[in-house]
């Protein structure tokens, strides 16, 4: 009996163990992750004036989207996708890029 008597408090002990993990590995999959591996952009706009825009990032199709994504952030903080195909967009891109080889 003694043999069996402890092994009842080392098991309760490894039980005790495998659930804290199993809980801190949950909280740690739930936390926000800044870089996810995910499309950005589940929506887009055709275009948006040059005006509002401070500056544009071109995210080219990769493991983590299969999609080019553009995103404008806006003068006011704000950041819009925008659909990459749409000719607008187009044109926004060329003059950001003009814009950025003069300076």
């Amino acid at each position: 009996m003694a043999p069996a008597a402890n092994a009842a408090p080392r098991l309760l002990r490894a039980a005790m163990l495998l659930l804290l993990l199993v809980a801190a590995g949950r909280r740690a999959a739930g936390a926000p992750v800044v870089n996810e591996l995910r499309c950005q952009c589940l929506q887009t706009l055709q275009g948006i004036h040059l005006k509002n825009i401070q500056s544009v990032k071109v995210t080219t199709p990769g493991p983590h989207c299969d999609q080019t994504e553009v995103i404008a952030t806006l003068k006011n903080g704000q950041e819009a996708c925008l659909n990459p195909e749409a000719p607008m967009v187009k044109k926004i891109i060329n003059k950001m890029l003009n814009k950025g080889s003069t300076n």
